[in-house]
């Protein structure tokens, strides 16, 4: 597979991560520049403290992304026979139960717990549609650029601006990204896009809100 079609099926089975680590990175490191906003001197110190936080957000989500997706492929690894007989006469137990001869389901048990793979193809036929697995690097990957990327929104204006204008842009900017993030959310959960797009804001202003009282409280 080429490089570029590796990476778009390393995106699509990842995207789940890239809206998820998009909005905390935003919304965390929103509510803190903006509590850093109303309090600090100048714009060099709201741009430490933003990029401090949003650099450590994205480490701390990579790491969580990377263990969860190793956590699943290991769940998903082919089970030993000791289980796969377990889950064999369990099988076995539900079609009696629904009315299959005691006979046929026996053998149909001594088929699942000897051949190999037939308890996976049995799941893969019953189960929904999932998307293409990506490796747990993958995902780690794509939750750490997400989460950096929107982490640094709300964080750059700081850098090129004075104070009062930074803290303009920052709202503005952010707030453009949070509705993106929004309409990103209703598409993948197949939600409504206007309530996903106000639950996404509704949580922003919750952090922004609850680091003005941080500001506040310790200035």
């Amino acid at each position: 597979m080429a490089p570029l079609a590796r990476l778009k099926a390393s995106f699509r089975a990842s995207v789940g991560d890239v809206v998820f680590g998009m909005e905390d990175g935003t919304v965390s490191i929103f509510g803190l520049v903006f509590g850093m906003a109303l309090s600090a001197p100048d714009s060099q110190a709201v741009l430490l403290a933003g990029a401090t936080g949003a650099a450590a957000a994205a480490v701390s989500m990579m790491a969580g992304a990377y263990l969860d997706a190793k956590t699943e492929a290991d769940a998903a690894r082919p089970q030993p026979a000791a289980a796969a007989d377990a889950s064999a006469g369990r099988i076995a137990a539900r079609l009696v139960a629904t009315g299959v001869p005691p006979a046929q389901a026996e053998a149909l048990r001594r088929a699942l717990a000897t051949t190999p793979g037939a308890l996976a193809a049995i799941r893969t036929e019953v189960a929904p549609a999932t998307p293409p697995a990506a490796s747990p690097v993958s995902h780690a990957a794509w939750m750490f650029a997400a989460d950096l990327f929107a982490g640094a929104v709300p964080v750059l204006p700081f850098a090129f601006l004075p104070l009062e204008q930074a803290r303009i842009v920052s709202v503005a900017v952010t707030a453009v990204l949070l509705v993106a993030l929004g309409v990103g959310r209703g598409l993948v959960g197949q939600r409504g896009i206007a309530r996903a797009t106000a639950e996404t804001l509704l949580v922003a202003a919750a952090a922004a809100a609850a680091g003005v009282a941080i500001g506040r409280l310790v200035a």
